[in-house]
């Protein structure tokens, strides 16, 4: 007897998985859905590179069966925003040229959306707090806090624009 397909929402939009519910989250996102934010680092959900948020949380993609997602929204770096209208911080991550090699940016920045999502105006010590399991291995941390304060500085102000004279 076949099993019902596993149901949930990538980026807004209904996908229905009719493969093996045990399949890690990372290998549907990627293999079948063809997305290639989520990375594949560790394997083991150490690194931080496939995180993703579910529901709004951040979670590793990599050691997450898809059963675990069912009815559920998750959200990769490629539904934060478009080429036409990026997210504030894919904008402060070019801006600050935060990204190196790019291979960790990915969970940094979608973990990073799920901070300013529950604090718009983080601390230095709380963005760092939010970026510790995310492994860099060229160094760009430093960077990477300044965008994410960037964005949150370009967040708070379309949320509060200064009146023109």
């Amino acid at each position: 007897m076949a099993m019902p397909p596993t149901t949930f929402h990538v980026n807004q939009q209904p996908v229905a998985f009719d493969g093996d519910a045990q399949a890690t989250l990372l290998s549907v996102l990627r293999g079948e859905l063809g997305l290639c934010g989520p990375k594949f680092g560790c394997g083991e959900g150490e690194c931080g590179a496939c995180t993703v948020l579910v529901d709004g949380q951040p979670q590793t993609a990599c050691n997450l069966p898809v059963w675990a997602v069912a009815g559920k929204q998750v959200l990769t770096l490629e539904g934060l925003g478009t080429p036409e209208r990026p997210h504030p911080l894919q904008t402060a991550f070019l801006d600050e040229r935060a990204a190196q090699c790019g291979y960790c940016v990915s969970g940094i920045v979608t973990a990073a959306a799920a901070l300013l999502a529950r604090d718009p105006a983080p601390s230095r010590e709380a963005i760092v707090q939010a970026l510790d399991k995310h492994l860099c291995r060229c160094g760009a941390h430093n960077r990477m806090i300044r965008a994410i304060q960037r964005a949150a500085a370009m967040i708070a102000a379309s949320a509060h624009p200064t009146p023109n004279p």
